[in-house]
């Protein structure tokens, strides 16, 4: 939430034309009350696409799944593994995980309401409860419901005591929770999310046993967004052996000409480059690029060829 936005996406399909992104997590009801063109407007560039929604009311996630449809996202993800305390007290989130007949309720009303995939994402536990039991059994009856893939992140979550930050580092990961269903359940479509960064390690989550694990996917977060090239190189080693991994100044040129015309629409330069921290990751210049973007491309009269000042920053690591 408040990361991966449409900005964010546009980033992330320069790198990878395959890679499936996701959308924040949206509130249902947000979308039936609210501007529902404004929370699921997107560039058609950034497809394939998915809604990812919190919600405990099958009715509703109905509704907002049909207008995710409707919208053009290729699939509707509802999010049962977030342990903020705001989605607490709203009854979705990592909470639902301990009513697992209510979510396989939400996701039978959004089979029945819309023709693209509903898939489901979790934790491997909530709370004290953590066990391959308790993990299973939620995971039989989200399938019995008819899920077209199973998205875990392979930590417990932890409701009270630790910040979602925490609950992101602290629990730890048992990726073999993930790879056990998996050989338990091979016609579940299973994906593993969580502390994945090397593409060595996620290759062999996905290779056929007895290689790998046999996952059908994996899901990244913050690896992606701290080092976007990252989605570049997997789309090489995984999909496209040809793909070639665009450099920043390519990046930078693309991002210019969809600042201008985001401009149009008001949205400030500021928007766009919070995403772009993560560009020059591991490259000479890294630094002075960071810098650049917190001081200048945040100036409120900052134009989007700010970032072409930039350019030899990402090339010599000097001052433009």
């Amino acid at each position: 939430m408040e990361w991966t936005d449409r900005h964010c996406r546009y980033l992330h399909r320069l790198f990878s034309p395959h890679a499936l992104l996701y959308s924040e997590m949206i509130v249902a009801k947000a979308i039936l009350r609210g501007d529902a063109a404004r929370l699921l407007g997107h560039d058609p560039s950034e497809r394939p696409l998915a809604l990812q929604l919190g919600g405990s009311e099958p009715d509703e996630l109905a509704l907002a799944a049909r207008a995710g449809a409707a919208a053009g996202y290729a699939e509707i993800n509802l999010n049962v593994g977030c342990p903020s305390d705001r989605v607490k007290n709203g009854s979705f989130g990592a909470c639902l995980m301990l009513n697992p007949s209510l979510v396989a309720d939400c996701v039978r009303r959004m089979k029945d309401a819309v023709p693209i995939p509903v898939t489901v994402k979790c934790r491997i536990g909530i709370g004290e409860v953590e066990d391959y039991g308790f993990f299973s059994r939620f995971a039989d009856a989200v399938a019995a419901a008819g899920v077209d893939a199973l998205i875990v992140h392979a930590r417990t979550a932890i409701l009270g005591g630790l910040s979602p930050k925490e609950n992101r580092e602290i629990p730890p990961l048992r990726y073999q929770y993930v790879e056990r269903l998996k050989r338990e359940r091979p016609a579940l479509a299973v994906v593993l999310n969580g502390g994945l960064s090397d593409p060595i390690a996620i290759g062999a989550q996905l290779a056929r046993p007895p290689a790998g694990a046999g996952l059908d996917g994996v899901m990244l977060g913050r690896a992606a967004y701290h080092r976007p090239a990252l989605l570049a190189e997997l789309e090489r080693s995984l999909i496209d052996p040809l793909w070639h991994v665009p450099g920043p100044a390519q990046i930078v040129e693309r991002m210019v000409g969809y600042a201008r015309q985001q401009a149009r629409h008001g949205v400030r330069l500021h928007s766009i480059t919070r995403h772009m921290h993560g560009l020059n990751a591991g490259r000479d210049g890294a630094r002075a690029w960071r810098r650049f973007l917190s001081e200048v491309a945040t100036r409120p009269d900052a134009g989007a060829e700010t970032l072409f000042a930039a350019l030899p920053l990402l090339e010599t690591g000097l001052a433009a």
